[in-house]
This record gives C-alpha cells, sequence and structure tokens, in this order.
C-alpha cells in the first residue's frame, strides 16, 4: 500500500493505491492559500484521514507528494513553484516530520509521467515523455520506470525553452514569468491559445472551447497551435528519442492534436521515420495522485 498526495493551487487530493494500483481510498481538502505551516498541516491530516477511512491507522504507509515546484538539489528547499510560499522551505522535511515517516517528493509534472508509464498510456514503453498542457506547460521524463530528475532538479522542463525554429511574427514572444521572452509556455499554455485567439478574433474564449468553434479564425488558431506544438516537440524527439508522448492538461483533451501534429513534425526531427508515438493520457486528472504514489514503486 501507498499514499499519494496531488498538493495543487486550490485543492489537496490524495489517494491510497495497493500494489496493483487498484484505489481504496481517495479525499479532498482545501489547499489554505499562501499558508505554508497550515498546507503541512492541510497534509498531515489528509493523510490521516486516509489512513482512518481505510483502517489502516498506525501503519505508517510511505507517502509520496507531488508539488507545484521541486526541491533544489543544491539546497533542499523548494524552489520553482507557483505556489509561492512554498518557495524556501524544505518541505519534504517539513511533512516527515509532521507525519513521522520518510516523505518523496516531486514535480507534478514527473508524477504525471510515473503514472502514465507505469500504469498508464506509457506503460511498456522505455522512454516516456510525460506533457502537461494546462494553465502552465511541463514535462517529465521517465526512463525504464524510473524518473529522471537531473542534476539540477529540472529534467522535463521544455515549456521554459524558447520556441524553436520561431517566425518573424513569434518573435520575440510574450514575456513568461521566468523573466524571458517567447517561452514554450507562452505560447502552448492554456492562456497562450486563448489569447491568440482574442487577438485575432477580437473575442474572449475558454481555451478548451476553442477547438468545439467551426469558425475560420477558431480554426487557423488551432492550426497555428499544431505547427507550434510539432516544432517543440520534434526539439524533445530530437534529444531524448523517446518511444512515447503522453500530454495531460486541459489541452489534452483536444482530440485532433493526436491526429494532425505527428504528421506536422516531420519537418523538424533529424531522422528519415518518425516512430515516436503521441496519445493521450489514460488516467486524466488522476495521473498526479496516483503518480505521488508511485513515487515509492
Amino acid at each position: 500500500m501507498r499514499i499519494g498526495i496531488d498538493l495543487g493551487g486550490t485543492k489537496i487530493e490524495g489517494i491510497i493505491l495497493d500494489d496493483n494500483g487498484r484505489e481504496s481510498v481517495r479525499l479532498r481538502v482545501p489547499t489554505p492559500g499562501g499558508n505554508y505551516p497550515g498546507t503541512v498541516d492541510a497534509i498531515a491530516c489528509l493523510v490521516a484521514d486516509l489512513e482512518q477511512q481505510a483502517s489502516l491507522g498506525g501503519k505508517n504507509i510511505p507517502v509520496g507528494v507531488g508539488i507545484p515546484g521541486t526541491l533544489s538539489p543544491a539546497t533542499s528547499l523548494v524552489k520553482n513553484a507557483n505556489s509561492t510560499c512554498l518557495i524556501g522551505h524544505p518541505l519534504d522535511a517539513d511533512l516527515a516530520r509532521a507525519l513521522k515517516r520518510p516523505v518523496r517528493l516531486a514535480n507534478d509534472a514527473n508524477c504525471f509521467a510515473i503514472s502514465e508509464a507505469t500504469d498508464g498510456a506509457g506503460k511498456g514503453f522505455p522512454v516516456v515523455f510525460g506533457v502537461i498542457l494546462g494553465t502552465g506547460v511541463g514535462g517529465g521524463l521517465v526512463v525504464n520506470g524510473k524518473i529522471v530528475g537531473g542534476i539540477n532538479g529540472i529534467a522535463g522542463e521544455w515549456g521554459h525553452n524558447p520556441l524553436p525554429w520561431p517566425t518573424d511574427d513569434e518573435r520575440p514572444g510574450a514575456k513568461c514569468y521566468c523573466g524571458l521572452h517567447g517561452c514554450i509556455e507562452t505560447f502552448l499554455s492554456g492562456t497562450g491559445l486563448a489569447v491568440d485567439y482574442q487577438n485575432q478574433s477580437g473575442e474572449q474564449c475558454q481555451a478548451t472551447e476553442i477547438a468545439a468553434l467551426e469558425n475560420e479564425t477558431a480554426q487557423a488558431v488551432l492550426a497555428g497551435f499544431e505547427n507550434r506544438l510539432a516544432r517543440a516537440l520534434a526539439s524533445v524527439i530530437n534529444i531524448l528519442d523517446p518511444d512515447i508522448i503522453v500530454l495531460g492538461g486541459g489541452l489534452s483533451n483536444i482530440k485532433r492534436l493526436y491526429d494532425n501534429v505527428p504528421g506536422l513534425w516531420n519537418e523538424w526531427v533529424f531522422s528519415d521515420r518518425i516512430d515516436t508515438r503521441l496519445v493521450a493520457n489514460h488516467h486524466g486528472d488522476s495521473s498526479g495522485v496516483r503518480g505521488a504514489a508511485w513515487l515509492w514503486n
């Protein structure tokens, strides 16, 4: 048995999985926004509630936690978190103290990737690249069933590379929250897609709704999005050459991506044939919390 915790900006979700990946208990609680001590306490209470509902109190089940950031290998403190109250804190140590057991932490995109590689869409593939296309753009790399974190703890952070092979009208690109311009995230996030549609149509529309529109502007915006995604993933393929790329996040529900993007990336991949598969995730919104539990695989 193992416990997975997905620490989000508005909610904290927890599950208990058995060794076969079967879920026995799932609970959600609100995230104490901007409150670091409150967040630690909320996770500790959630773990206790999970164990109580599963009648497993006192057994010290392993706990894995997915966070919207990562631990710095240099300082052992949280960095790169969009939940800024976490930054600069030893979250794994504080949780281990509160829970009285070891705790494993990983970036939420890494949790998504290990979930899909373990018993999801990427099961059985040696090299899996998991992609998050949502409010932000992130990624995680799993090789032979193990997360590749990297010496700097940032493996898979493709969203903060510049958009490859930019056209003149894509330069220098919008300013990213990281301080640079033209990051992949500014083009391929839900916000980037919505802004592109508004700039071309003058109308506001949620990114996830644009795919359902049949007007000419929406179709042009989606075609542009596919072209940019193809270029961005081609650069990943050129470096990692993964067996499979699994898409997650809200924009992964745009079904046309899976037919159109692989037909486009041939132009930029440095190979005579591309066997990399592009697929939708299997576990949906549960991938993050399931992956956190699989940190103890």
